[in-house]
């Protein structure tokens, strides 16, 4: 059995004077997955945003490969992507323009010519010149997902709802991507409502449900 790279233990959050959850504990190693689910509520965003370093738990640490990662900091963040719910991106932009913006925030620098083939990578053919805000939701939705299409990827995919205003064919595409990305060692940790198409042996399911503390 291979080793853990990120581990969660005996985290508990807490937002709004409100215990979300408590007593939290994972293990994920390379080539793995994990499906959060959960009710509205529940925790899911928050133990992501956790996960991303964008908030501190109320009690009990990550980490990666062994160490804390509030002292690994930077060099942390550099093995991760992290996809919110919200598209996250300029109107104002094109949408190779987007793409390039999310790379470079990654440290990464990309040319038009690889913001494109990543868009076009994510279904999105002739909208490369458009501004965001011409887009429609689902393509939106794309523009903010083309990351994933470009290379190297981190090894840590945090993914809240990548599904959401995707059609079944862009569903597919991304799901396929996401198992490449975990036949190479990368792991995944993503929320979802929607079927996902992740073969069963990469899954583990973590259900906040079961772990919901009680009101702070």
């Amino acid at each position: 059995m291979k080793p853990p790279v990120l581990q969660a233990r005996a985290l508990a959050c807490e937002r709004g004077g409100r215990r979300l959850f408590e007593g939290l504990d994972f293990a994920l190693s390379e080539g793995q997955a994990l499906w959060l689910s959960g009710g509205n509520g529940s925790g899911k965003t928050s133990l992501l945003r956790l996960l991303a370093g964008l908030g501190l738990p109320a009690e009990g640490e990550v980490l990666w490969r062994g160490r804390p990662v509030r002292e690994l900091r930077e060099d942390f963040h550099r093995q991760l992507l992290y996809c919110g719910h919200a598209a996250g991106i300029k109107d104002d932009l094109a949408a190779w323009e987007n793409v390039a913006c999310s790379a470079a925030l990654a440290g990464h620098r990309i040319g038009r010519a690889h913001a494109e083939a990543a868009l076009e990578r994510a279904g999105l053919d002739g909208v490369s010149e458009l501004p965001a805000h011409a887009l429609s939701q689902g393509q939106r939705r794309r523009v903010a997902l083309a990351r994933l299409y470009l290379e190297p990827l981190p090894p840590l995919l945090l993914l809240d709802e990548p599904y959401t205003a995707l059609d079944a064919r862009a569903v597919a595409t991304l799901a396929e991507r996401i198992g490449t990305h975990l036949d190479s060692g990368g792991m995944a940790i993503y929320t979802t409502h929607q079927a996902h198409g992740l073969r069963p042996q990469y899954r583990q399911r973590l259900d906040l449900d079961a772990l919901a503390g009680v009101p702070a």
